[in-house]
């Protein structure tokens, strides 16, 4: 059996992506290194859709297996007791958007890191973030984006927070798995960051920076 966990999750073979998952945890093998191996199945995922090769069905199911594999990682990591909340984190998938197992990671990940996460699930509405932020007054907001299709909803986004007068109170960083630099340019956000541990550290850093 195939035991390369992005070949599993890209080709969408759920079965044995869970057997490699359990027996590659079960060894001791660092859970992020898991969570790693996701994100960059769940590139080639988005790829695939990008190039007509894969559609909405597979994006579903791809999301589906991802969500599994999560399960399995998730209790092997825990928040410590003595973390203290570090700041307020609006999150959500931008509108246009369904997918959320990158979402989900950061938002865990942020959890797990000291942050109240205001999760807004997906294909969320650009004035719902600016209703968030209006009421919770996080330091920092998070979009996420699978799909190309996305970004002049993410560029909608930024301008709706601005438009509102609240872009100089938050930081917004962009992630997923299409997102890069010149996304994060024509949009408008702050930041770009490719994966979930990266995120947090940027969040933390930002956050130390406005202490």
């Amino acid at each position: 059996m195939n035991k390369d966990l992005v070949f599993l999750l890209s080709e969408l073979k759920e079965k044995e992506a869970l057997r490699v998952t359990e027996e590659r945890l079960a060894a001791g093998e660092d859970p992020l290194a898991v969570f790693d191996e996701a994100r960059k199945a769940m590139q080639i995922v988005g790829q695939r859709f990008a190039e007509g090769k894969y559609f909405i069905p597979e994006l579903i199911y791809s999301g589906k297996i991802l969500e599994a594999v999560s399960e399995l990682v998730k209790p092997r990591l825990t928040r410590s007791p003595q973390a203290q909340t570090l700041g307020r984190f609006v999150l959500g998938t931008v509108a246009g958007d369904l997918h959320d197992i990158g979402k989900n990671l950061v938002g865990f990940m942020l959890d797990i890191n000291g942050f109240e996460v205001h999760d807004l699930g997906v294909d969320v509405p650009p004035q719902t973030f600016v209703d968030k932020i209006k009421e919770v007054r996080p330091r920092i907001v998070g979009l996420s984006g699978f799909l190309t299709s996305v970004y002049q909803a993410l560029r909608d986004t930024v301008e709706a927070v601005r438009a509102a007068g609240l872009r100089d109170q938050v930081k917004i960083m962009i992630g997923g798995g299409v997102m890069d630099d010149k996304i994060r340019e024509f949009c408008g956000a702050d930041a770009y960051r490719s994966d979930a541990m990266a995120a947090v550290a940027l969040a933390k850093e930002w956050i130390g920076a406005a202490r």
